[in-house]
């Protein structure tokens, strides 16, 4: 990508257009109260958040689906959300971003996974979670394996994002990539520690240092660790190309009978890291399924994900300004 043309880069913008990408995990809603703290309760010896602003972002997967809206695609969020409070207020974001509810399976046996993040003077102080971390139901299962049957053929990619809160099971995992795979379409994994070997077989693996440390038990902190781990991700996942996300160090990307390659970040004022990932993986599957190479794919990802992470609070990347900020870059 850094010795791309601008008519090149143009025409790879145009084809992100109208791409439809199915993510199928664990839906999220974030929730924020913004404010200033001025006083210690009187109560007990606590900061008082005077609340200046509250407001609902999509969380987990759905930031996933959401960056591919903003990047012009057309995403089809599969995932479960319970019967309450959080999950109308989930449904109705989707209706506020146009966003198609079908493949979104309400399940009052479990709460809509949230998180809430209270948040003075731009700095966090607290996070509270609501979520049901057991797998989903059998019964559950089929009905999203049915909501992607319907769409499959109507599909350029899939994405699998998995935050470990019980929606990705290693039998729909399996399923999904089987049935992906017959209709010849790109599949795309950000995994968690769960089922980390149960990805077998698809496009790309993304997992971050942390994340494959975990999984081989293991430190990664030389260049020889990174590309040691990034060999045996290729021979123990079978994948087309293994992405590992290293932080302030780029992407190492890995492709079997290749040579390793890096992507290095650019330097940045990093405001939070939140959601960087989901930017990443929206990213790199947009621009895989709109043609892009995969050192081109990774290199708009990698810059995507530093875009956000000037941001404040967790934020999609949008199309103009990722492509505009690139351009910039390469003249």
């Amino acid at each position: 990508m850094i010795n791309v043309s601008l008519k090149k880069l143009n025409a790879l913008k145009n084809k992100f257009k109208g791409k439809r990408i199915a993510v199928i995990g664990d839906l999220m809603l974030d929730c924020y109260y913004w404010g200033g703290i001025g006083r210690i309760s009187p109560e007990a010896p606590v900061p008082v958040l005077e609340v200046d602003n509250e407001f609902y972002r999509f969380g987990g997967a759905m930031n996933v689906a959401y960056n591919i809206l903003t990047l012009g695609g057309i995403p089809i969020p599969i995932g479960v959300i319970g019967k309450d409070n959080e999950g109308k207020i989930f449904k109705k974001l989707l209706s506020e971003k146009n966003i198609s509810s079908k493949g979104i399976v309400v399940d009052s046996k479990r709460p809509t996974t949230s998180k809430t993040r209270v948040i003075a003077d731009k700095q966090h102080v607290v996070r509270i979670d609501k979520e049901k971390r057991d797998r989903i139901s059998s019964q559950t299962e089929k009905k999203i394996l049915e909501l992607l049957k319907k769409t499959i053929k109507n599909l350029d990619a899939v994405i699998l994002e998995d935050y470990n809160k019980g929606v990705l099971t290693e039998s729909l995992i399996k399923q999904v990539i089987e049935l992906a795979h017959k209709a010849n379409k790109v599949v795309t994994v950000d995994p968690k520690f769960d089922n980390f070997f149960t990805y077998q077989n698809v496009t790309v693996f993304k997992p971050n240092r942390k994340e494959t440390e975990d999984a081989f038990g293991t430190r990664i902190q030389s260049d020889e660790d990174v590309s040691k781990a990034g060999q045996k991700l290729l021979e123990q996942l079978n994948c087309k190309y293994a992405l590992l996300t290293l932080g302030e160090s780029g992407i190492a990307l890995f492709e079997k009978g290749k040579p390793e390659r890096r992507v290095p970040t650019i330097a940045r004022k990093v405001s939070d890291v939140s959601g960087a990932g989901d930017t990443v993986i929206s990213t790199l599957t947009m621009a895989l399924t709109a043609g892009a190479d995969i050192f081109d794919a990774a290199y708009l990802a990698n810059y995507a994900g530093g875009l956000v992470c000037e941001e404040v609070g967790i934020v999609p990347i949008v199309l103009n300004d990722l492509f505009n900020a690139v351009a910039k870059e390469l003249k």
